[in-house]
């Protein structure tokens, strides 16, 4: 039998309305409406759609120029686009709700909920009256210490893509626009302006690009290209991958590209010719910007942009409009994002919060916890007399730096554009406190809200049991506590892991959670007998503290996987950050080519401290009857998975395949990943369908998808290295 919890049939239930409440168009007539209504359009509106309005003029975190006539199509005219962020929420407004991020709805492994948290945000950009969501991010974390690592999916093409997709079903199901970015290879934050990568035309389709093939399986309206170059030409402006033959052309992407904020250049017709349909925020911000407008109107007065470029341009913008229903009905933005606090007559404070969507981010919250470690520690038995906790990562967020760029309390969030309300967290220790005092445990709580090692270890002397808070930060391009939004290393921030330490001389029941934005080294205390149990809860959003505690109490049994690899030195991973070259604007060699992460441990044969995909849980699970059938140019997996304990739980089966030797592929990849709830004693049969894309590698001579041949090694298991099951194809 299948569990779903309380709050996800109530949350699916309250989507029935909003779901029904537009028809969504086929791509071919949305077209045909647009290229209508551009036909009707002076030169001047064609090029206000295509322009921002500017960074200090626009009210969404971007707008593009109203039509304000009526329009064949439109009586009502073309509004303004409102495009906000982020990939994981509302930005720059009240009154919404702070989500998990993207590396958290990764490491639940589960469509379920991404698709679920895609809707969830959309309906309240859609309160709000934001026409474009700009997200989801998909940019693999080729380096754990990548900046903005958090805000994507990991380090997986396979699995980033299944989240991709997900997500974009879930935000267009309400009628929103999804962006997919950042077009292409945005693997880190110095440089970020300038630097340029060179990768090999097979790693791009099998790694960069694949996520990107699976948003425009999801029909994704917009794709934003990135500020760095490839291969020496400026991603916004560079036809071989905007262009009428470029990559995302030959994926069969029918929307619009628009810029990231300031990532164009001189000259105007280079970047119009290439590909490019939206530049925002429209003026010159320092880093770029200003090349369309007025600009671009000359441009077509001279020629140097053919008009039929131009109109295709506002076709490409206009066809999602239409498809998604934007055009009737859709409500017009009620906030004000140059005035965040709240001030000002444009932010009319409407509510886009919902129980429903406070219930979704504690579930994924909670369903992406880690377990990493137990020795029999956890759950608590809410029996405990006497408990510490501890950690400056325990108590509430500091609030009020740009961009959530703040280091003092929990972190929920990494700092930049994708960052995320903060004014509903509930911080653990708020949560913690709150659980005792209404199950009447009786534990007396000592806290030590700093990282102050004397303090942790006084705190922590003879209680029963000593929860160590500790994190690591990143960001966008932003200084926080010495990291230039990438991560300087990967240690725990304010000597954590001496924190850590310390409290486990003196408490021989030390739990340590650990709230980061990726991968941190642990060194010898996480295999000390007195640290009994690790979890890894990544940046879970606003409901962090009940989340925790659901998992500490065993409410939730945990189910999260990681999403990456965790080594137990930093030189183990193959990729490191670019941060310092005598050239401004340095080439970056993706030398490891298809071999990041697991891929790479694998193949070097390099033990990490936990595999991709490892996650405990507080039963057991057992895996039987593999079966492999050949079908037409795929295959379909399937096994069955039993609950051997005695507690209710949630495996998460993976699939790996094994490609014929000689084909340069990596030991094994993903390829299959499902969420299986299970009564204790109850079995499932669980299927894995693999497509022609699955069991192909991308032939740079032929310029397509080839399976190669020979045989193919079928993997499953419960990680990248626990495997369970195997046969072959």
């Amino acid at each position: 039998m299948t569990l779903l919890p309380l709050s996800s049939i109530i949350y699916a239930l309250g989507l029935i309305s909003v779901s029904s409440s537009f028809v969504t168009r086929s791509w071919s007539e949305s077209v045909q409406l647009a290229d209508q209504l551009v036909s009707s359009l002076t030169l001047g509106e064609k090029v206000g759609i295509l322009t921002g309005q500017g960074i200090f003029t626009a009210h969404c975190i971007g707008n593009t120029h109203a039509v304000n006539r009526s329009l064949p199509n439109a009586p009502n005219g073309v509004p303004s686009i409102c495009l906000n962020d982020g990939p994981s929420g509302v930005r720059a407004v009240d009154l919404v709700t702070g989500f998990p991020t993207g590396i958290n709805a990764a490491s639940t492994f589960s469509r379920r909920l991404i698709q679920a948290r895609g809707q969830a945000m959309a309906e309240e950009f859609r309160a709000k009256g934001i026409n474009v969501l700009l997200g989801p991010a998909m940019d693999l974390m080729r380096s754990p210490k990548a900046g903005r690592g958090w805000e994507s999916f990991g380090p997986d093409p396979w699995l980033s893509g299944e989240a991709a997709f997900s997500t974009i079903q879930g935000i267009q199901s309400v009628g929103v626009q999804a962006c997919a970015k950042h077009f292409l290879a945005n693997v880190q934050e110095h440089y970020r302006y300038t630097y340029s990568v060179t990768i090999d035309d097979r790693t791009i389709h099998e790694m960069y690009l694949w996520p990107f093939i699976r948003a425009v399986e999801a029909n994704v309206s917009s794709v934003m290209c990135a500020y760095n170059q490839f291969n020496g030409t400026y991603s916004c402006g560079n036809s071989g991958l905007l262009g009428p033959t470029g990559l995302l052309k030959q994926i069969g992407f029918q929307g619009y590209v628009m810029s990231d904020w300031g990532a164009t250049h001189p000259t105007t017709s280079q970047y119009a010719n290439a590909g490019l349909d939206m530049e925002q925020p429209g003026d010159f911000i320092l880093v770029g910007g200003g090349v369309f407008g007025d600009f671009l109107e000359a441009a077509v007065v001279i020629k140097d942009v053919a008009q039929s470029r131009l109109d295709q341009m506002v076709s490409n913008i206009l066809a999602p409009w239409f498809r998604l229903g934007q055009d009737t009905d859709y409500p017009p933005p009620n906030f004000d994002a140059l005035k965040p606090d709240g001030s000002g007559p444009l932010n009319l404070h409407v509510n886009a919060r919902s129980d429903a969507h406070t219930a979704l981010a504690r579930e994924i919250a909670g369903a992406s916890s880690v377990l990493l470690k137990n020795n029999g520690a956890l759950p608590l038995k809410g029996a405990e007399k006497t408990m510490a906790v501890i950690g400056l990562d325990s108590i509430a967020p500091e609030k009020g730096c740009t961009l959530d760029g703040c280091d003092g309390g929990t972190v929920v969030t990494g700092w930049g554009s994708g960052s995320i309300i903060l004014d509903f967290v509930v911080p653990p220790i708020d949560a913690i406190q709150a659980f005792v005092a209404s199950n009447a445990t009786g534990t007396a709580i000592t806290t030590s809200p700093s990282n102050d090692l004397d303090k942790a270890a006084q705190a922590a002397i003879g209680k029963e049991v000593a929860l160590v808070f500790v994190n690591a930060m990143s960001g966008e391009f932003q200084l926080v506590n010495g990291n230039l939004g990438d991560r300087a290393d990967l240690d725990l921030w304010f000597k954590g892991g001496s924190m850590i330490e310390r409290v486990a001389a003196v408490n021989p029941n030390t739990i340590v959670v650990i709230h980061s934005t990726g991968p941190v080294l642990m060194g010898p205390w996480s295999d000390s007998p007195n640290v009994t149990a690790i979890i890894y809860a990544g940046v879970p959003g606003e409901q962090t503290g009940p989340a925790i505690v659901d998992v500490l109490y065993g409410k939730v049994n945990p189910s999260g996987r990681l999403p990456f690899t965790i080594a137990v030195n930093a030189n183990d991973y193959p990729a490191d950050i670019l941060y310092f070259d005598l050239n401004p604007a340095p080439t970056i060699k993706f030398q490891e080519t298809l071999f990041i992460d697991y891929r790479h441990f694998d193949q070097a044969g390099i033990s990490p401290r936990y595999e991709f995909g490892f996650g405990l849980s507080y039963t057991t699970f057992a895996y039987s009857a593999l079966s492999v059938t050949p079908s037409g140019t795929g295959a379909t997996i399937s096994f069955s998975v039993k609950n051997m304990g005695e507690r209710d739980g949630t495996e998460i089966p993976q699939l790996y395949i094994g490609f014929p030797a000689g084909v340069g592929e990596p030991p094994k990849v993903l390829r299959g990943f499902d969420e299986v709830p299970l009564r204790s004693g109850a079995s499932k049969s669980v299927t894995f369908s693999l497509n022609e894309r699955d069991l192909s590698v991308w032939d740079t001579p032929s310029k397509r998808w080839t399976r190669p041949s020979g045989t193919f090694t079928v993997y499953v298991g419960a990680s990248s290295r626990n495997i369970h099951l195997q046969g072959s194809l």
